[in-house]
């Protein structure tokens, strides 16, 4: 009787001698052009002329897919008497002509120069020059119109293609930002300047110290499902849009100024190290019922919490009396970021009867010196 496993090593074993492909290996080819192009649909191109490409985004052949693994190497150490003069040639920096690449959205398929391809990859390069054509989706799904509106955005402002958002619609609040600075700029410098400069200069003094400012707060942490630049169309749109109805934590008003060009006033002053930070401390009192057998191992347990500063055991309606500072990022309310740590950490101790917590209003500290 043959078993399953025996019939699958006989046929393995016959493609090897027959020089056939095993599904499993063929998976590993460089990414085959025409299968991605039916797959998004695309058909209708457009020449984007030559511009430098990352390496690493050149994923696939036109018409020598299975040549190639899918890190570009030849397959069989079938390495070719031309691959090695290329491969020379640039390592000794000689300039070669653009390569040929058809894209599909960002992902980059070689139509001309495989040989130079694969030896920038063995170089480890970066970047390579190449004549690009686009081939543009049609196929009707959330991420093809998403892309299409960053290519529509980045062909009006001249920005490169860095932006990603996740939401349809608000590339249009971000033209929106790059429209009104273009106007100040303007009317600033009393001269002519054109909305692609202007375009960079909100990227540089706005958009980028406030993606930095974002990044500093751990806010992407928070939102994992989305980008830095939908953290940021959304919490500058609250305080730069039309509407300005956004409500943020306490706090963030205080950072940010409700004027863009305010804004960018103000961190044209400072280097990215003295940015501010989007975090601010709480300080909280929760006083604490607990059983009494349990009440020294509770409260050595809460000592050990990094958020308690102090812990005390007092007589009264209460048994503990517990000092916390904690971090939230101002986004937060106080209240959403206290209620989280007493449920999440300090009710979950076995004995724990109820809590009640105190947020100071108004505080006067006496320094340590005046104490004692």
């Amino acid at each position: 009787m043959v078993t399953t496993s025996s019939t699958s090593t006989l046929k393995r074993w016959f493609r090897k001698l027959t020089g056939q492909k095993d599904s499993d290996t063929r998976l590993k080819d460089a990414n085959y052009f025409k299968t991605r192009q039916e797959i998004e649909g695309a058909f209708d191109t457009k020449d984007r002329g030559v511009q430098t490409v990352k390496v690493a985004q050149i994923t696939g052949s036109v018409g020598r897919y299975q040549d190639f693994d899918d890190q570009f190497r030849f397959r069989g150490n079938k390495t070719s008497e031309r691959f090695l003069s290329v491969l020379e040639a640039m390592r000794t920096g000689k300039v070669l002509p653009p390569i040929k690449l058809y894209q599909i959205k960002d992902e980059y398929y070689v139509m001309d120069g495989n040989h130079r391809v694969a030896a920038a990859k063995q170089l480890k390069h970066d970047e390579i020059l190449a004549t690009i054509l686009e081939f543009i989706p049609s196929i009707e799904t959330l991420d093809n119109l998403l892309y299409k509106e960053m290519v529509q955005f980045c062909e009006e402002t001249g920005l490169p293609r860095v932006i990603k958002l996740t939401e349809p619609g608000k590339y249009r609040q971000l033209s929106g930002q790059i429209q009104q600075h273009h106007q100040y700029l303007k009317g600033e410098t009393k001269g002519d300047v054109t909305l692609f400069k202007a375009a960079r200069d909100w990227y540089k003094t706005i958009y980028t110290p406030f993606c930095a400012i974002i990044k500093r707060g751990g806010l992407l942490e928070r939102f994992s499902n989305r980008t830095l630049a939908d953290l940021y169309t959304y919490i500058s749109s609250g305080y730069w849009g039309k509407k300005k109805n956004v409500a943020y934590g306490i706090g963030l008003g205080r950072m940010i100024p409700n004027n863009m060009e305010d804004f960018r006033s103000n961190m044209a002053k400072l280097k990215e190290l003295e940015y501010p930070e989007m975090k601010q401390g709480i300080t909280a009192f929760v006083l604490m019922n607990v059983k009494g057998k349990q009440e020294n191992r509770i409260l050595e347990r809460l000592y050990e919490l990094d958020e308690v500063m102090e812990v005390h055991a007092v007589h009264g309606d209460v048994d503990l009396l517990v000092k916390t500072v904690l971090t939230r990022d101002l986004l937060s309310s106080d209240a959403e970021v206290i209620s989280n740590f007493v449920h999440d950490k300090i009710r979950q101790f076995n004995g724990v009867i109820s809590t009640k917590t105190l947020i100071p209003g108004v505080s006067k500290i006496k320094p340590q010196e005046v104490l004692f």
